[in-house]
């Protein structure tokens, strides 16, 4: 059996070659697990938040048994075009993915807005190259559970790469059926008993899976459907957060972001509920891959596609420090859980502050495999080999751009962060604001006016860089379009 040091240097050197196109007999490993959940905040695991109110044990063990990087972003802060980065390799406005599945095209908008919303695509197109589409060319077997949506039928998992497709279709949340129970009115998810429980239905799905391997390296991609609307726990987790709240006195609190209402205690019982559920799911896939004999011989990824949700939709939990959640370029909209465990490169236990962003998990982990990337294709993310090592990156700046309006209240903007200055601009005003996030976390201190040079320097490269990817920008409002 190859060792992870050679799997990497296989990685290093051969990153470049062409990937056949039909699958190649594979090596024995590593495997891929990939957890990413829907939703799902910074401050919502104890490993980021010790003090938080839910409970994610497995999710904290994780974290002891590799790298937690305490600056990992999404690409954006709603879900689909996150996704598609992850999937890619690509920034979002590459792929044209640049809101959410289902929201509403130019043509059809109907909101009061000054801007009109730039328009987006509707499904990841079949000529990307994806990442299940890497790993299978390679001879993985590939398998996928939970959210997909990423557009409808002809460009569901099964048509981007994966051999298996549990759950995942255009819907962005669990909108069939009973919802978060069974019977789910799934197209591609059999109905279970009535009352099992959807993310134990996804976690024994991959458990499965893993099973049935006998030895093949895969890549198991399970995509939670939580943390996302609708609001739905499990009554005995509920019950037992409802108990946990009145116990330590928590009570509701509210601020404003924007014209918003924001939680700023975390209390929500339902909530909380989920989260647990979708802890003790990952606890289920890591008993599996324990029983299987392949624990150590596997790379194991914990990820959210975006913030989690503050300020609209039953706000159901709070990101302080972090300013404002989901649908908001504030660090509570795109900074996220990020955890990797490569046995033998990561040293368990160890942070790293880097600034690292969703298209890096493409090229990083076919790097840690030895997978080679098809020749042509040139992501915008890069591989965190080094910093899983525990050494250092070439000092780059990560980009975000949003030209929409989200459900959350925020409005069309653009971001950049280079160390640790970032700089937002609302298409809007236009105007800006600009944070130091070593003084200034919570992005109380705009320093725009008083740092003219770095405000004029960060715009500069925010719109060189839109430039360079062709991203799309609202428009004024025509009389016609009101």
């Amino acid at each position: 059996m190859r060792t992870w040091m050679q799997f990497l240097m296989a990685g290093v050197l051969t990153v470049t070659l062409t990937a056949s196109a039909a699958p190649t007999e594979a090596a024995a490993g590593p495997n891929v697990v990939f957890f990413l959940a829907d939703d799902l905040g910074y401050m919502d695991v104890g490993a980021n938040n010790p003090k938080t109110f839910y409970e994610t044990p497995n999710i904290d063990a994780l974290a002891r048994k590799g790298m937690r990087f305490t600056s990992g972003y999404a690409a954006c802060p709603v879900c689909s075009p996150t996704r598609a980065s992850i999937l890619t390799g690509k920034y979002p406005q590459r792929t044209g993915i640049t809101d959410y599945i289902g929201a509403a095209q130019p043509e059809h908008w109907k909101r009061p807005t000054k801007l009109l919303p730039a328009r987006y695509d509707e499904r990841l197109a079949l000529d990307e190259t994806t990442l299940a589409e890497v790993f299978k060319a390679a001879g993985y077997r590939t398998f996928f559970a939970g959210k997909w949506h990423l557009g409808p039928e002809g460009w569901w998992p099964e048509d981007q790469g994966f051999d298996v497709n549990r759950g995942g279709i255009d819907r962005g949340g669990p909108y069939g059926g009973k919802q978060y129970f069974s019977p789910y009115g799934n197209p591609r998810l059999e109905d279970g008993p009535p009352g099992e429980h959807l993310p134990d239905r996804l976690a024994n799905e991959t458990a499965k899976f893993i099973a049935a391997s006998e030895g093949r390296p895969f890549l198991a991609y399970l995509s939670f459907y939580s943390v996302h609307t609708p609001l739905m726990a499990r009554p005995d987790l509920k019950q037992k957060y409802e108990e946990k709240r009145q116990r330590l006195g928590l009570e509701v609190q509210w601020g404003r972001e924007g014209e918003r209402q924001v939680r700023l205690v975390q209390e929500h019982a339902v909530y909380a509920g989920m989260v647990e559920a979708m802890d003790q799911a990952v606890g289920r896939v890591l008993g599996q891959l324990e029983k299987s004999g392949v624990l150590t011989n596997t790379i194991l990824v914990f990820t959210s596609d975006n913030g989690g949700l503050s300020t609209s939709e039953g706000h159901p939990t709070s990101n302080l420090p972090l300013r404002g959640g989901k649908g908001w370029p504030y660090e509570g909209g795109i900074r996220e859980p990020w955890i990797v465990v490569a046995p033998g490169i990561t040293t368990p236990g160890t942070t790293c502050d880097t600034p690292v962003t969703s298209p890096d998990f493409l090229p990083t982990l076919a790097a840690l495999a030895g997978v080679p990337l098809p020749r042509g294709l040139q992501p915008d993310g890069v591989s965190l080999v080094p910093l899983l090592r525990g050494g250092t990156l070439l000092a780059r700046p990560i980009f975000w751009h949003y030209p929409r309006y989200g459900n959350q209240g925020g409005a069309p903007c653009g971001a950049v962060r280079e160390g640790n200055w970032k700089l937002i601009e609302w298409y809007e005003g236009p105007r800006v604001e600009l944070f130091n996030l070593t003084d200034d976390l919570s992005e109380q201190r705009d320093l725009a006016k008083a740092n003219p040079e770095k405000t004029a320097e960060l715009l500069a490269k925010l719109q060189a860089w839109r430039r360079s990817v062709g991203a799309q920008m609202p428009t004024e409002r025509k009389p016609t379009d009101l």
